[in-house]
């Protein structure tokens, strides 16, 4: 699984976005997206998500708004964070797709 990080996509407000993947075979359903809202609840930047880089781009600490999406298998996610963690948001939530949603434990 590859992500597509963006360099030229840190700005002076610190914003930061990176693509990915998602390999998971039901798409993003209720288990992924309750472990991704819980991920991206633990930063304290505004992370959004989208399915496409002209969106529409959804709040990815909202597990309704996710779960309402509907985003395919193989769809490519394009995740975008602005903030103090922002940098930090973005790769946590890339290597929780890239690793396919593993369970903890």
């Amino acid at each position: 699984m590859t992500a597509f990080s963006d360099p030229a996509s840190v700005s002076p407000r610190n914003v930061v976005a990176a693509s990915v993947r998602l390999r998971h075979e039901a798409g993003l359903h209720a288990r992924p997206s309750v472990k991704l809202t819980k991920l991206a609840k633990r930063f304290s930047s505004k992370i959004s998500l989208a399915a496409s880089v002209d969106g529409p781009w959804i709040d990815a600490k909202s597990i309704v708004k996710l779960m309402a999406a509907k985003t395919p298998h193989n769809s490519i996610l394009q995740f975008r964070a602005e903030g103090a963690d922002a940098q930090a948001a973005v790769d946590a939530l890339v290597a929780l797709v890239e690793g396919d949603f593993p369970d903890d434990g």
